[in-house]
């Protein structure tokens, strides 16, 4: 009898699947029950391409919660910490997504469409809670994840290939915001975003059938940029100080423990979830940050050890304030970086804390996000 433990249809494929197969890549995670590439073997390359030249990325698993019908603003808006009342059709907006308690649940991209709204999420099942919501509410909506899975361009290259795939219009793009294009008859919508501070666009392809045709066609278009395989990469992240929801978070954090104060509305009149317990926050300060820490000593190559768990920052006292969730060697500083949710009073205090790592403790010094 032949057990089969690999793939199933709890664990997805990709639109550009394939693609990255031939593309070479070596490891994936599985992220919303897709998989997400995670390096093509070379992540040193990978980070120096994305940071000088441009990069193609698999980031389907970024999965849209659409939300449709007669009362789709008011259902959108209840399920939405932000005040969306000025939105308009074509604009994407970085929102927080709460419970009744104000944890943060997800911190996707909203697009308004003509007729829709897409929740472009984070790695959290919210298509479930956006549905019971919306009945609880009685809001008359349809909730749906449709064909639609995001392909990256990024890197300080990345408008010179969109306005070679496009047309010059996509250099007026502002961030978030987007358009509903083709090419070669693949429908996809522009849209000028994607995790990394590199810059770039996403191409939100709405027929699943076309991953590999748009693949090609971006690849090709790019070569004449030396384009490479690359995926979400670490490194950089950390340097631009982007919030990785479900691991710099823990599952209290409030958005402004995750330094999302300013995409917070509460002092408005748009009513949402978690709005009353938003407002204490603010009212009263957020108990912890989320900080960057730099670690004592030049990098390395060896001192950002693999950090499979939240490590505690301690105080010099000795008493832990804080966890650290990510560290690198920043190529840009020179030094090993880290991020951490910490105690706002012991970061307005300004004092030196210390992380543990394989050979003992290490001096840290709090410092604002983003590091570059």
């Amino acid at each position: 009898m032949t057990i089969n433990v690999g793939l199933s249809p709890r664990i997805r494929k990709t639109p550009f699947h394939n693609a990255t197969l031939r593309a070479g890549v070596e490891a994936f995670t599985v992220y919303n029950k897709m998989l997400l590439p995670l390096t093509y073997g070379d992540l040193e390359g990978e980070y120096r391409k994305l940071t000088t030249g441009v990069t193609i990325w698999d980031v389907s698993c970024e999965r849209q919660v659409e939300v449709s019908g007669p009362d789709a603003d008011a259902c959108v808006q209840f399920l939405t910490a932000r005040d969306l009342s000025k939105m308009k059709v074509g604009q994407g907006k970085y929102v927080a997504m709460c419970d009744h308690d104000g944890r943060l649940l997800n911190d996707p991209v909203l697009l308004k469409l003509e007729d829709r709204y897409w929740f472009s999420i984070a790695d959290s099942d919210m298509l479930m809670w956006a549905r019971a919501v919306a009945a609880e509410k009685g809001f008359d909506v349809e909730v749906c994840e449709p064909d639609v899975s995001p392909l990256g361009i990024q890197g300080p290259k990345a408008e010179d290939l969109v306005a070679d795939l496009f047309g010059d219009w996509i250099r007026e793009l502002r961030y978030f915001w987007f358009k509903p294009a083709e090419l070669k008859d693949i429908p996809v919508v522009v849209c000028r975003s994607g995790w990394s501070k590199q810059g770039g666009f996403e191409l939100f392809l709405q027929d699943s059938a076309r991953g590999d045709d748009l693949w090609d066609l971006v690849w090709a278009a790019g070569e004449k940029y030396d384009i490479g395989p690359a995926a979400p990469n670490h490194i950089e992240r950390v340097e631009g100080g982007l919030l990785s929801f479900g691991g710099d978070n823990t599952p209290d954090s409030n958005p402004l423990e995750c330094g999302m104060g300013g995409f917070v509305d509460v002092d408005t009149d748009a009513d949402y979830i978690g709005k009353a317990a938003l407002q204490r926050v603010v009212a009263d300060g957020p108990e912890r940050l989320f900080v960057g820490l730099i670690l004592d000593g030049d990098a390395t190559g060896a001192d950002a050890w693999p950090l499979e768990h939240r490590t505690p920052v301690r105080s010099s006292a000795g008493q832990e304030v804080g966890t650290m969730s990510a560290i690198v060697d920043s190529p840009v500083m020179g030094k090993t970086i880290g991020m951490a949710q910490i105690q706002r009073a012991v970061v307005e205090a300004g004092d030196p804390v210390t992380v543990e790592s394989p050979s003992g403790p290490r001096t840290a010094t709090i410092t604002q996000l983003p590091f570059v």
